[in-house]
């Protein structure tokens, strides 16, 4: 049976071994697991109900004894709601950029080995797509189906899977002339077998670093639907991106509303930011030294 010398390789497999600098990227690593983390368990770790109103409190600047970041505009705890607010601004996210990666994945895998027509369509699709402004498509799915939290990951999904398909499409063109594929053809092994067994595997870390990248981007772009009033509502506690949309009328008079929710995302984001660019150094082996 043909094998894989670009998964066998032993060096390979010793490429993610700590350096000297990379004592930064723990950092971030942990940084972000502890992000996620805190919103998993946030009934546990909030010291307020994200709900809890008491408008003698309105207005609490940073520091105050029982809100370490202040309240808003309705006495509400802001880091009890920004502990809460990330389980929907990571949980959307998270399930945005995976769904993008499975379905821009397969697409880009077959559309990439088998070729003639599929390949049209497959890229006549991501043509399009990329063409469709995304805020016209937000609104437009927003007016027909609602704000909904499932609208809001499907919505992302449709504007996130193009990537993931004209990344691997490219890898696999370049994949199917390689000596260990074309052994696979010659001795009979069924076209699936071939995909999932040989070229999948060597596309991996570049689906890994476009994931680790769209999920800053999903991070983002669902902050950007929430603060332009597209994103979900009716839920319990509000998403990150929401409260800086409810924090922006107050800046004047209190600044925190607005700036710790946008803090927290800029963080958020910078860090995954790194933690991608650290991964794409690190499983480029053209950019590795």
């Amino acid at each position: 049976m043909a094998t894989n010398p670009l998964t066998n390789n032993p060096r390979k497999r010793a490429k993610f071994a700590i350096r000297p600098g990379d004592e930064m990227m723990i950092v971030v690593a942990v940084f972000i697991a502890f992000y996620i983390l805190v919103s998993a368990f946030a009934p546990l770790i909030a010291p307020w109900d994200p709900g809890d109103q008491n408008l003698r409190e309105r207005f609490e600047p940073p520091l105050t004894p029982g809100h370490v970041l202040g309240t808003d505009n309705l006495g509400r705890d802001i880091l009890s709601r920004i502990i809460y607010g990330g389980r929907i601004s990571l949980a959307v996210g998270l399930f945005a950029v995976v769904l993008s990666g499975i379905i821009g994945t397969a697409l880009g895998l077959v559309s990439g080995y088998f070729g003639g027509i599929l390949d049209d369509v497959v890229n006549w699709m991501v043509n399009v797509q990329l063409a469709f402004p995304f805020v016209l498509l937000a609104i437009s799915v927003v007016i027909l189906v609602g704000p909904s939290i499932t609208n809001i990951v499907a919505l992302l999904v449709i504007s996130g899977w193009p990537e993931f398909t004209r990344l691997i499409r490219s890898k696999v063109l370049m994949l199917r002339s390689v000596d260990f594929v074309e052994a696979a053809i010659l001795t009979g092994v069924p076209q699936s077998r071939i995909i999932v067994r040989h070229i999948l595997p060597n596309t991996a870390s570049s689906v890994l670093v476009l994931l680790t990248l769209g999920f800053a981007k999903m991070i983002i772009a669902e902050a950007a639907l929430s603060f332009l009033g597209l994103g979900p509502t009716g839920l319990r506690y509000s998403s990150w991106g929401l409260m800086l949309a409810e924090g922006k009328n107050y800046l004047a008079v209190a600044w925190w509303v607005a700036t710790m929710p946008g803090l927290t995302i800029v963080s958020v984001v910078l860090s995954v930011n790194i933690l991608g660019d650290w991964l794409r150094d690190k499983l480029d082996p053209t950019l590795r030294t």
